[in-house]
C-alpha cells in the first residue's frame, strides 16, 4: 500500500470591499505613501467595516468560495481548523461557528493560534490528521480581522495590517504529492516584542487597560524585523537542505506577507534569483496574519502546476516560525 500524504486539493479566499490606501492613511497619522511603500512594500489593505462581523465572517466567506469552486458537499468535511489571532470572542471557538455556518455538520473543529504562523502550523496539524488515515477531508481556514486590534493613531502598526480570509482543503494522496517535510520552531525571546498587553489572564480588561490602549497590538518593529529576517530565511534554507533541493528545484516561495524586505531576504537566502518564483501580494492586502498564505495560493492558483515544489515560510509573535515543503497536487 502506498504511503498516504496530505495534499491541498482546493483553495478559497475572501477580502472585504473597503480599501484603506496609503493616501488615506496620510490623513490619519503622520506618514506618507513613499515612506510606507519603501519600508514595507504595502500600498493598500482591506478593512472589514460592517458592525457585528468578525474573523469568522472572513473565514466563512473564504470557505464558501472554496466549497463553490470545488463543488464540495460540506457534509463530507471531517474536520475544520480555524487559524486566527483574532477570534470572534474568547472561549467560544470561532471554528465551531464557521463549521456550522458552512454546513459542515459532520465535522469537529477547533481554533489554532500561533500569531502570524497560525496557518503554517495549521498545515502541519491538518496533514497529521490526513496521514493518520482516519480523516479524508480537513478544511483549514486562516482568517483575521486585524483592524479590530489596531490603534489607528499608532503609525508603527496601523500601516502594516489588513483584514482577510483564506481556506484550503487537505485530502489523502498516494502519488507522493502534498506535504513532504516541515521545520517548525518557537522561542519566547519574542514575547515582549510583539503583543497585546491586556485582555488575557495576566491583565484582564478594565477601564484602566482600555484608557491606556493596552488592548491594541504593540510592536518593537526593529527587533521583530531582525528576528523575522534571520529565522524565516534560515528555516527556508534548512528545509531545502534537508530535502536536497537547489534553488532550481524550487518552483515557488509562498512566504508570509509581513514586509517586502523580509520576503526578499528569505528569497535571497534560498538562492532564488528569479523574482517570478516569489509570490507577492503584500502591496494589495498588507499583513493579514493568518490569511496571508492562503490568499497567495488563491491569487496565484492558476499558475500553480501539479508536481510543483513549493516552500511555505512564516514568522509570528511569540516568536513562532518555520517552513514547509509541499508538492502541489493539481492543475486548476
Amino acid at each position: 500500500m502506498s504511503k498516504i500524504t496530505a495534499a491541498i486539493t482546493a483553495v478559497g479566499a475572501y477580502v472585504p470591499d473597503y480599501v484603506l490606501t496609503n493616501k488615506i492613511l496620510e490623513t490619519m497619522v503622520d506618514t506618507n505613501d513613499e515612506w510606507i511603500t519603501t519600508r514595507t512594500g504595502i500600498k493598500e489593505r482591506r478593512i472589514l467595516k460592517e458592525e457585528g462581523k468578525g474573523a469568522s465572517f472572513l473565514g466563512i466567506k473564504a470557505a464558501e468560495d472554496l466549497i463553490k469552486k470545488a463543488n464540495l458537499d460540506p457534509k463530507d468535511i471531517d474536520m475544520v481548523i480555524f487559524a486566527t489571532a483574532t477570534p470572534d470572542m474568547p472561549v467560544a471557538a470561532s471554528a465551531a461557528y464557521a463549521a456550522t455556518e458552512i454546513g459542515a455538520v459532520n465535522a469537529f473543529s477547533y481554533d489554532l493560534q500561533a500569531a502570524c504562523s497560525s496557518f503554517l502550523y495549521g498545515m502541519s496539524t491538518a496533514a497529521r490528521y490526513i496521514e493518520s488515515g482516519r480523516y479524508k477531508k480537513v478544511l483549514l481556514i486562516g482568517a483575521d480581522k486585524m483592524s479590530s486590534i489596531i490603534d489607528y493613531t499608532d503609525r508603527a502598526t496601523c500601516i502594516i495590517f489588513g483584514d482577510g480570509g483564506g481556506a484550503v482543503l487537505f485530502e489523502p494522496n498516494e502519488d507522493g504529492l502534498g506535504l513532504q517535510d516541515e521545520y517548525l520552531r518557537t522561542d519566547a525571546v519574542g514575547r515582549e516584542f510583539l503583543k497585546i498587553e491586556a485582555g488575557g489572564s495576566i491583565l484582564p480588561a478594565s477601564h484602566e487597560t482600555v484608557d491606556k490602549k493596552q488592548h491594541f497590538v504593540q510592536q518593537d518593529g526593529k527587533s521583530v524585523f531582525k528576528y523575522a529576517v534571520s529565522n524565516m530565511a534560515e528555516a527556508s534554507a534548512k528545509i531545502m537542505e534537508r530535502n536536497d533541493l537547489t534553488s532550481d528545484d524550487v518552483d515557488w516561495l509562498v512566504a508570509h506577507q509581513a514586509n517586502k524586505r523580509i520576503i526578499d531576504a528569505t528569497a535571497n537566502r534560498m538562492g532564488l534569483k528569479d523574482d517570478d518564483k516569489v509570490l507577492i501580494n503584500i502591496h494589495r492586502y498588507g499583513n493579514t496574519t493568518s490569511a496571508t498564505l492562503p490568499l497567495l495560493l488563491s491569487d496565484y492558483e492558476k499558475q500553480l502546476k501539479k508536481g510543483d515544489n513549493i516552500i511555505f515560510a512564516s514568522f509570528g509573535g511569540g516568536f513562532t516560525w518555520g517552513a514547509i515543503y509541499l508538492k502541489w497536487a493539481y492543475n486548476s
